[in-house]
């Protein structure tokens, strides 16, 4: 095992009260290995790049994923109890909440379903893919170094197909009913913190935010919003001596499509920084207050926004919060954030090799993805350890210029900590020693740290 520095330990050991200390052996080695893994990440690159090729006792390291006791939950907790000290200490948790689909084949997994793939998938072209839909839960916070806010998960579950729920003889547990449940185990960690939950339109449900309002703690909940959504009034106070049921609603409000196209309805111009990563843009805005009620739906007060491009470049989107008195320019803030969700997924896909797992067993499944996932918020945290309040190296180059650190220089400042060769130094012989050039030692630091 390497010699590390202790920024990087103090990280790591946060989590080994999850396990015995037999298994916190073998967990810590896939952790490391898992880091430093180009391409794959299975339990094979992970024992390969840290020199255990040749280890007899391999199924023990199998053993940490598909049979040995330790929470998910729990390592949930540890995780973003440490993220909340560093980079949220006050203030209300931001939170995206979305699913995504971990392209898989094989008969013998059990929880996979057929889904729409929504990466190849467009408005005229529908692809479907068989794999294992996941819902991660991310805390949306400004990195120092970064300059821009990240979407780091540290908490994700396995919603299975319906087909799942049939074999099992159960009635199929919907999305949204992960969706409501997810939050709420964050609410029970920290009851004094106010949540608010960016989604995308596919969590808009009169279900599911009435759930999250009526709570003696409500969760706030941002999302995308339908033109042609049913809006109303407030229900008039109940008339002394009335007769039946009270009204849920007042009058009928005009639709947001008819709202855009009014030409009294009054728009405020405001400009708009890191709009989807474009810069700065020019947008107009209008919002006000409603109920949005469907029959047989609970009612659910929200403020809606309205957002349109003067130069009609993108198209009209309304927004929703289902808290009345929050700004308008906030709510947009927030769901602009959302987007960090999609690039975090794209990050973990190109350098932390989900998708390319390898496991079989139900309790493996169900846990690597999550850990692969929470891998980019531990990176996340060894590096902010690293930069000290500082920036992070960059890779430069004649050709390209680059002023913002992503993650892949994230994850190559700590592959670089991890193989300096003073950590990996284990022998003192001159015959265990090949002297190269410097020029040549950093060309391979370059390339083994900045590999996907």
């Amino acid at each position: 095992m390497p010699a590390l520095p202790a920024d990087l330990v103090s990280v790591l050991l946060a989590f080994q009260p999850l396990f015995s200390l037999r298994v916190w052996q073998y967990a810590n080695v896939l952790l490391l290995g898992a880091i430093l893994s180009p391409g794959t990440r299975t339990v094979s690159s992970a024992l390969r790049v840290m020199g255990l090729s040749t280890q007899r006792n391999f199924q023990n390291y199998h053993r940490v994923l598909n049979r040995a006791v330790w929470s998910g939950r729990h390592a949930s907790l540890i995780l973003l109890r440490m993220l909340l000290a560093t980079f949220a200490p006050h203030g209300p948790l931001v939170l995206g909440l979305d699913d995504t689909i971990e392209r898989r084949w094989g008969a013998q997994i059990r929880a996979r379903g057929i889904y729409r793939d929504p990466v190849r998938s467009s408005d005229s072209h529908f692809v479907k893919t068989s794999g294992l839909r996941w819902l991660s839960l991310m805390l949306l916070v400004d990195i120092p170094w970064a300059g821009r806010v990240w979407a780091l998960p540290f908490l994700t579950a396995l919603a299975p197909s319906e087909r799942y729920w049939q074999n099992q003889s159960r009635n199929p547990k919907l999305l949204t009913d992960w969706a409501r449940q997810l939050p709420l185990q964050v609410q029970r960690w920290f009851p004094t913190r106010p949540l608010v939950v960016v989604a995308d339109g596919a969590f808009a449900s009169l279900q599911l935010l009435s759930r999250w309002a009526k709570r003696r703690r409500p969760i706030v909940c941002v999302t995308r919003l339908r033109l042609d959504a049913r809006l109303f009034r407030p229900a008039p106070p109940r008339k002394t001596g009335a007769m039946g049921r009270p009204r849920l609603v007042g009058t009928r409000l005009p639709s947001l499509q008819q709202i855009l196209t009014h030409r009294r309805t009054v728009w405020q111009r405001w400009k708009v920084q890191n709009w989807y990563g474009q810069g700065q843009r020019l947008i107009e805005v209008t919002s006000a207050t409603a109920v949005w009620y469907h029959s047989g739906l609970p009612p659910v007060p929200i403020r809606w926004v309205l957002v349109r491009d003067p130069k009609g470049k993108f198209e009209t989107r309304a927004l929703l919060c289902t808290q009345l008195d929050q700004q308008p320019r906030q709510i947009l803030q927030w769901f602009l954030w959302r987007w960090q969700v999609e690039v975090t997924f794209q990050e973990v896909r190109a350098h932390l090799g989900v998708e390319t797992q390898r496991q079989w067993s139900d309790l493996a499944i169900q846990r690597t993805t999550p850990v692969l996932l929470a891998l980019f918020s531990i990176i996340t945290l060894l590096a902010h350890r690293m930069a000290h309040g500082e920036e992070l190296p960059i890779r430069q180059a004649a050709w390209y210029s680059k002023t913002q650190p992503t993650f892949s220089d994230a994850i190559a400042a700590v592959r670089e900590q991890l193989w300096h060769p003073m950590n990996f130094f284990t022998s003192g012989s001159k015959w265990h020693v090949i002297e190269i050039p410097r020029a040549l030692f950093a060309g391979l630091c370059q390339a083994a740290c900045y590999t996907a």
